[in-house]
């Protein structure tokens, strides 16, 4: 089965990221052979859609399943249109989203789990979307006011998933000082 994971790199041990709209890379495994090609992302710059022509270009690559951390509606609704299952991925290496995706341990997504443009745009997290525009006069404007409370059940799923992704990013945290300390110690 040919699955697409998120990623920041461009092979299995690259870091996965949470934004399906505007991540970097889209890494696509084989499950039987984990031979992976990984392709840019040609949405991350879009103006808008990022989320429609970035599930487009995932499907017309032939992926059967989406590894992510975040799906919007837009692109939940292309998805759930091809008959691509979501499948939420906390945080941790490309390769070890695949192996807990062929394990069966990772919760599949029934919905979108962020609204529109309030993913984190460009990895940054305040990206469009998120009150961080500009406007002519070049004034920052000022942040919206928060959403209206989601359903129980697409609550607690995005409680789930956002503790899920808390816990990857600290394990990365983890290796990444773990490697600086290692560098700076001359090792």
């Amino acid at each position: 089965m040919k699955v697409v994971v998120t990623a920041q790199g461009a092979d299995l041990d690259a870091l996965a990221t949470p934004v399906f709209g505007r991540c970097p890379m889209y890494v696509f495994v084989d499950t039987e052979t984990m031979e992976f090609e990984a392709v840019e992302n040609p949405a991350i710059a879009a103006a808008g859609g990022a989320g429609i022509q970035a599930a487009q270009f995932v499907i017309e690559h032939g992926a059967q399943a989406v590894v992510t951390g975040n799906v919007g509606p837009n692109a939940f609704n292309v998805f759930q249109s091809a008959n691509v299952p979501i499948y939420l991925f906390g945080g941790g290496t490309v390769r070890q989203a695949v192996e807990a995706y062929k394990a069966g341990g990772l919760q599949p997504v029934g919905g979108a789990n962020v609204q529109t443009g309030m993913g984190m745009s460009r990895g940054m997290g305040m990206g469009r979307g998120m009150g961080m525009g500009r406007r002519a006069s070049g004034s920052v404007s000022p942040t919206p006011p928060p959403p209206p409370a989601a359903p129980a059940p697409a609550r607690e799923g995005e409680i789930a998933a956002l503790k899920d992704m808390a816990s990857g990013l600290r394990s990365q945290l983890a290796e990444i000082l773990e490697r600086l300390d290692r560098l700076e110690k001359g090792g």
